[in-house]
């Protein structure tokens, strides 16, 4: 008869072993499903809230600027405490910032409310489950890295796809209008929120806790704990003065900004260059759609490959399918000729961010990451609240999308030459950083030699 056991060091189903490192990916996913996909979706609620509130697009527009300036200030400190703290408890917090954030965004009444709520408490949120929960994830992993993090990221794509209609479906069973848009933010921020919390008691910060060594990690291998308290405060912070004097570090903040710089501004305002062009909003919004879809399926794939082949030449591919496709927007008149750019340039969205969690790990190795990647994803929040405003000053001014268009070009084009500036993912950048702890005997480390 097949044993079944859901001891968390010892799972096995139908007779057969599973790593919980598996079980980490799977609710790291729902978790980052709930928390980013509600909200990211609620782009769909800009015409209401306009309608209902009176507000214009441009004061609508400003609060999306806000949060995501908010979100990406918000990584550094957001990957500290996961380092400093845990993660567990740095995502409890978080569980409890969306509750707060998506329930008071509900019963807002004044533009102010909208900026504070929406731009800034739900951003906090999405800043700690965006870094230090990526961020732990890859302390799970020695081999099959690319996989775990492919099914953490492709989450955040499939994310929208089940948000949009629950939140239609929501404020069409109230009727729509200001009852509505309260109902779309408070019934998923209450039971997204809660089931997040639950999650939360199964998810650990390292193997360690549980007895385990990484997957793929040797049998022979010391099942060695990750500091916490102030041992983990003088870990982050001597790691974290030895990767700044690194160009990488430094490189892959400037990357990030480049790319969601120049990919904001498509995500923002494709639908309505299409609908410029003359197609109609049914089939815009599908184009949209289109692109959605295609970047799920890259952010599976393209961690796998930057974890088999080098995050190195991956990035650069994804992002030379940032620059491409828009040349085709310069020409695009009919739906077909959008739909091709959806999905060619969905490519390149969609494999762009999600090697950041690999290149890390490939250059740091077991170093404390989560205020490395947090300074990462600070670039790539100014970098969207940039170019969403600039595209759209540009249109404003020009009254059309040529100088939209050519701005995202270049943007994503310096991502490229940045990317080809990056060292080898062959060596680690920094094999012998504990060297530098106080009372460590020093031990070179022969790793990439």
């Amino acid at each position: 008869m097949a044993n079944f056991s859901l001891n968390p060091s010892d799972i096995q189903i139908a007779g057969r072993s599973v790593h919980y490192a598996w079980v980490i990916v799977g609710v790291g996913a729902v978790m980052r499903l709930f928390s980013s996909s509600f909200r990211s979706s609620s782009s769909i609620l800009i015409p209401r809230l306009v309608e209902s509130f009176g507000w214009s697009f441009g004061q609508v527009g400003l609060g999306f600027a806000i949060q995501w300036i908010v979100s990406g200030m918000f990584g550094p400190p957001a990957g500290w405490m996961g380092d400093r703290y845990g993660v567990r408890w740095t995502m409890r917090l978080g569980a409890v910032l969306f509750i707060v954030g998506m329930v008071l965004t509900g019963f807002m009444q004044n533009l102010w409310q909208f900026y504070l709520f929406f731009g800034v408490i739900l951003s906090a949120a999405m800043g700690i489950f965006q870094v230090p929960l990526t961020a732990a994830v890859t302390i799970w992993f020695r081999k099959h890295l690319g996989v775990g993090m492919g099914l953490l990221q492709s989450s955040q794509g499939v994310g929208p796809l089940i948000a949009v209609p629950i939140m239609l479906l929501i404020i069409h069973f109230f009727g729509g209008g200001i009852d509505g848009l309260r109902g779309a933010f408070i019934i998923p921020g209450i039971l997204g929120g809660i089931i997040i919390l639950v999650l939360v008691q199964f998810f650990y910060n390292e193997p360690a806790e549980i007895g385990l060594r990484p997957l793929g990690a040797p049998d022979d291998e010391p099942i060695k704990q990750v500091q916490t308290g102030e041992a983990a405060k003088i870990r982050t912070k001597v790691f974290l003065k030895q990767a700044q004097r690194t160009g990488a570090f430094w490189n892959l903040i400037g990357i990030h900004f480049w790319g969601c710089a120049g990919h904001a501004i498509i995500l923002v305002y494709l639908a309505s260059m299409a609908e410029f062009e003359g197609v109609s909003k049914g089939v815009a919004a599908t184009i949209f759609v289109t692109l959605s879809v295609t970047s799920t399926l890259t952010r599976f794939a393209v961690p796998i490959i930057a974890d088999r082949a080098g995050s190195k030449p991956a990035m650069a591919g994804c992002f030379f399918l940032q620059v491409a496709p828009i040349v085709l927007l310069f020409f695009a008149h009919d739906a077909w000729q959008f739909y091709l750019f959806a999905v060619l340039f969905g490519i390149g969205f969609g494999g762009e961010m999600s090697a950041f969690p690999i290149i890390n790990r490939q250059y740091y190795g077991s170093g404390p990451i989560g205020t490395t990647y947090g300074y990462q994803m600070m670039g790539a929040g100014v970098g969207m609240a940039t170019g969403a405003l600039i595209g759209g000053y540009l249109r404003d001014i020009t009254g059309n999308f040529d100088a939209t268009m050519g701005l995202s070009l270049v943007l994503s084009l310096t991502g490229v030459v940045s990317i080809l500036m990056l060292p080898t993912t062959k060596n680690e950048l920094l094999p012998d950083w504990e060297n530098q702890l106080p009372g460590a005997t020093p031990v070179h480390s022969h790793a990439g030699d």
